[in-house]
């Protein structure tokens, strides 16, 4: 899909975003491997200051600039890559900044959650802004780069962009499988990521005892994607403590593998139950057509959740809802623990749920969505909007 390169190469959803806050304080971008992290940092936001030094700790002559503080005399800004592979990176990053800060802008990138590695030492509370970059959504390869206002309708897109979605729902949002669109580079380019996410990145920074055990759970998830996940089952299917499960879900979720949404509870809801479900960061990797759906419309509103967090600072959350009657409905996002607005997930079913009706009136969510797969849905019945997953995901970011 040669006319969206220019996503990669031009600009990305956080881009100005990350230039604004540059010129206040540092940035840190976590995200996945492979998510665009140094496209964005070395490729885009470089390109708008003068001189840049990039610095990737996996690089051994850079390494040594970096333990000898040796930065490039005319830079403007410096660019530190998976940095948190250091033990000591946060003292390191704080003593340069806190030395050098009238001199130089940081921008810290790396495939962990850096906001994760704040265990002792000098909190860097104050000094950074953190932000969770995400692949490429439909919104994002569209060029929409309006923002939904909170407690607002999400605005549908009048336009069909049915070939883009279809294009995202088999490739992912991952760049390189996405901008290719061949399918024996999207089968080796899974291998090869789900290689280096255990044998490199997490070897890296974890002590994992039975590292095969833990990549054998990594094989197990991807059926799993849009059900319940139950620790006690992966533990009796990998036969080891449930501690040790649970250790490494938390460790998959630091290195953005998988993430998990909770059921919504509230003073006048009780959720049926505790459980969470489980989605993965790169859809593409799930075979059944629903389960994959459900997990990009996830994947979708979790982008929009997460930068409303980190930029505008709203305290916003993805959830689901199940009630004590087995009544369920895929997703909600709430502000401030407030219902915004729900959405289910449907292939093509279009015969709105009943659940939708049941949750709105409950917890008397503004809005409601029930999004479809198929093409030219658009309708709105009994305050409940009815509408194709290409126009509906187009709205969000």
């Amino acid at each position: 899909m040669n006319r969206h390169t220019h996503i990669m190469t031009e600009q990305r959803y956080l881009t100005k975003y990350v230039l604004e806050d540059l010129t206040d304080k540092m940035v840190f971008i976590g995200g996945p491997r492979q998510v665009g992290k140094t496209t964005l940092a070395r490729d885009i936001v470089s390109n708008h200051f003068q001189h840049s030094g990039y610095y990737n700790w996996d690089n051994r002559q850079d390494r040594r600039s970096i333990m000898q503080s040796n930065w490039s005399g005319d830079a403007e800004l410096i660019i530190l890559d998976e940095i948190h592979k250091y033990k000591k990176w946060k003292s390191l990053v704080k003593g340069e900044y806190d030395k050098l800060k009238d001199k130089y802008r940081f921008l810290i990138t790396g495939s962990a959650r850096l906001d994760l590695y704040r265990k002792g030492g000098d909190s860097m509370l104050g000094r950074y802004h953190y932000y969770r970059l995400h692949p490429f959504t439909l919104a994002e390869v569209v060029g929409s780069t309006s923002v939904p206002p909170v407690f607002k309708e999400i605005p549908i897109r009048p336009q069909n962009d049915k070939e883009l979605f279809a294009a995202l729902d088999k490739f992912g949002g991952f760049p390189e499988p996405f901008l290719k669109q061949n399918t024996r580079v999207l089968r080796r380019w899974h291998n090869e990521k789900v290689n280096r996410l255990f044998r490199e990145d997490i070897r890296d920074i974890e002590q994992v005892r039975d590292i095969v055990k833990m990549q054998l759970l990594g094989d197990l998830l991807p059926d799993r994607a849009g059900s319940l996940l139950s620790l006690n089952s992966l533990r009796e299917d990998l036969e080891v403590s449930h501690r040790a499960v649970s250790n490494w879900m938390n460790i998959l979720e630091s290195f953005y593998y998988c993430f998990r949404i909770y059921p919504f509870a509230a003073k006048n809801f009780r959720s049926l139950k505790k459980e969470a479900k489980l989605y993965l960061w790169d859809w593409s990797e799930i075979d059944p057509e629903p389960a994959r759906f459900e997990n990009c419309v996830a994947s979708h509103l979790l982008k929009l959740v997460h930068f409303l967090q980190d930029y505008e600072g709203y305290k916003t959350k993805l959830y689901y809802l199940r009630s004590i009657e087995k009544k369920e409905v895929d997703f909600l996002v709430t502000i401030n623990k407030k219902p915004w607005f729900a959405v289910e997930a449907k292939i093509n079913d279009v015969n709105t749920s009943p659940h939708l009706y049941y949750f709105k009136d409950k917890l008397k969510i503004p809005f409601c969505y029930q999004v479809v797969k198929s093409n030219g849905v658009d309708r709105f019945m009994k305050g409940v909007r009815i509408v194709s997953a290409n126009r509906f995901l187009a709205g969000l970011i």
